[in-house]
């Protein structure tokens, strides 16, 4: 019983730090280098990078903690446990990548291939590390205390946090780049809800099969 116990653990503590090497060289090695930004926390980031010059190591902490704050009542501390795991290797990670120059090429000139895999790199770390019952990023935190004082639904909360975000990233992304960052925001979100429910398409398929 506590074999399974510390074998259950670690696998949790090793899928966490891999989403978190996910999305951090995504970020890194794409969204950063092409100014296509994500929304909420993570693009906040970014923005702050952009004005600021504060590091993503550093920025990122802040603003999660500043999150998970405001939603502690919401979340518990459960959730906020894991979340604390994540946003910590987050920021090691970034620090990581920070060290070394680009591992990717220039994806620039073409916004649209950035847009797709900085989205997948994104939806794949996340995935992962939301799976485990944390979040890589206050993003979560933030939906759901949006979501608790304005009584909105929580996908909406989530659409209001990233378009909120998105506007004030065209004080440094043009229009036509930002629309690219809509399509990775779209991309991401897919990723994710497929890594939580990867069996849910299936599933649906069957009970309609079921009924006919």
């Amino acid at each position: 019983m506590r074999f399974r116990f510390h074998r259950t653990l670690c696998i949790k503590v090793l899928l966490t730090v891999l989403g978190a090497a996910i999305v951090s060289f995504g970020i890194y090695n794409i969204h950063r280098q092409t100014n296509i930004t994500e929304g909420g926390v993570l693009g906040m980031v970014l923005l702050v990078n952009r004005w600021l010059g504060i590091s993503p190591a550093l920025a990122t902490p802040i603003l999660d903690i500043t999150c998970y704050l405001l939603a502690l009542r919401v979340l518990g501390f459960g959730f906020l446990k894991w979340s604390a795991v994540a946003t910590l290797c987050v920021s090691c990670f970034f620090r990581l990548w920070e060290s070394f120059p680009p591992l990717l090429p220039d994806l620039s000139p073409y916004p649209l291939a950035a847009a797709l895999l900085g989205g997948l790199f994104v939806g794949v770390g996340v995935g992962l590390i939301i799976r485990q019952g944390g979040s890589s990023g206050g993003d979560d935190a933030l939906a759901l205390t949006i979501s608790h004082v304005t009584h909105w639904r929580l996908s909406f909360s989530y659409l209001f946090t990233d378009l909120t975000v998105l506007l004030l990233s065209l004080t440094y992304i043009p229009l036509g780049r930002i629309v690219f960052s809509l399509i990775t925001v779209t991309v991401s979100s897919l990723v994710v809800d497929w890594i939580q429910h990867p069996h849910r398409p299936r599933l649906r398929l069957r009970k309609k099969a079921g009924t006919e």
